[in-house]
């Protein structure tokens, strides 16, 4: 019922930037929060940033200043614009979605595959 497709990522060199895309699909959703998280090899999922419903966002302390978040697509989507990637920042992209499904009555997350997203030195 619902998709959640990630589009983006890749390989860039260090000081570069790159952007990344997520699309949620499907019908009898409401989007309450939308955003990224990331997760390196032996580490655990970490907030890179949100934007809820009403355009407020959200971003870890590492990323201040460096990435943005916005909406778009109907605020079923979000794009992330990465700038001055460091080799810090190497770790596979998670889009993230929070919905409330109205005919169930019930709110859920929602993630995406993952992307790739390596900064070589």
């Amino acid at each position: 019922q619902v998709q959640v497709v990630e589009t983006g990522g890749g390989l860039v060199q260090a000081g570069e930037s790159l952007s990344v895309s997520c699309v949620v699909s499907g019908s009898g959703f409401r989007v309450v929060v939308m955003g990224w998280f990331r997760q390196a090899p032996g580490k655990q999922r970490e907030l890179v940033a949100t934007v809820n419903s009403g355009g407020g966002t959200d971003y870890a302390d590492s990323v201040k200043g460096r990435f943005t978040i916005s909406r778009g697509f109907g605020n079923n989507a979000v794009y992330l614009q990465m700038n001055r990637l460091n080799s810090e920042d190497t770790a596979v992209y998670y889009c993230y979605a929070y919905l409330y499904t109205l005919p169930k009555d019930e709110w859920n997350e929602y993630w995406g595959q993952g992307t790739q997203v390596t900064v070589s030195s």
